[in-house]
């Protein structure tokens, strides 16, 4: 896999140079970051940079920034990848499929063609799984798209994201969505039960909340259990976390604080 330097991705929908997080819903919520549990950081690294994004660095915290969502990276032994687990796989759009697909395979990055053009599956290391369209009317090189949960009840989970997250109901193709700022949600009906998230590969995802002790009374006046009280990240200062489940077994981080710019930019 060729190292190469990283360059800075510009936001999504908006000014150049500078990556961004979506604007919050009328509920306060965009989504955040995703999660990895790493065996191995480096190949992490060059994996995410090969796909399009900057490794950037906060205190503690390390993630790959891409226009909509950061991936952050931690050293971590995880119990198996995206398949199997609730979240199968979060996908990207693409600006140039073609020519994204020809540099990944001259990077050595495992790529798989899907039936439909323009569209297809990256395999990263730790075996995560990421779905790739083209979309030629993007901004950008590459930006986030969705999030897959694989489910017993599609439509209960989308309710459940819209009651809670602020959501809206979608559907694209065969698929039942919750939008939210900055992703789709997509949920596909799953009759084989599949792995809670945590200590995946993918271990959570992360909505980020303008307000986060009002956002999670509401949550707790709704009959929703937190792991804990909401704190201060011990990663990163001025991130306050709080962490719940939801009824499938997907974990979610709740932030405020993560849209702050990262200070400093890694090179590989």
């Amino acid at each position: 896999m060729k190292i190469r330097s990283l360059v800075a991705l510009t936001v999504l929908a908006a000014a150049p140079v500078i990556a961004q997080l979506a604007s919050p819903n009328a509920a306060g919520v965009a989504i955040g970051h995703i999660h990895i549990n790493a065996t191995d950081m480096d190949a992490q690294q060059r994996f995410w940079t090969e796909v399009g994004g900057t490794i950037v660095t906060r205190e503690k915290i390390v993630m790959a920034q891409f226009p909509g969502i950061y991936v952050l990276l931690r050293k971590q032994d995880n119990s198996g990848g995206t398949v199997g687990s609730v979240v199968n796989h979060f996908g990207f759009f693409v600006k140039d499929f073609d020519g994204s697909v020809a540099k990944w395979k001259a990077a050595g990055l495992k790529f798989e063609t899907a039936n439909n053009p323009g569209q297809g599956f990256l395999t990263g290391p730790d075996n995560v799984r990421v779905e790739i369209y083209e979309n030629k009317t993007i901004a950008t090189a590459i930006q986030m798209h969705h999030i897959h949960l694989f489910v017993p009840d599609p439509l209960a989970a989308q309710k459940w994201y819209m009651q809670n997250f602020g959501a809206t109901a979608g559907k694209r193709l065969q698929f039942d969505t919750a939008n939210v700022p900055g992703t789709e949600i997509t949920f596909t009906k799953s009759d084989t039960p599949q792995a809670p998230t945590k200590g995946r590969s993918v271990d959570h995802i992360g909505f980020e909340v303008q307000n986060i002790d009002v956002f999670v009374a509401k949550l707790q006046a709704a009959g929703i259990k937190t792991d804990a009280a909401i704190r201060n990240s011990a990663n990163a200062s001025g991130l306050r976390i709080v962490y719940i489940t939801d009824p499938w077994g997907t974990e979610i981080e709740i932030t405020e604080g993560l849209r702050t710019p990262p200070p400093s930019t890694s090179s590989r």
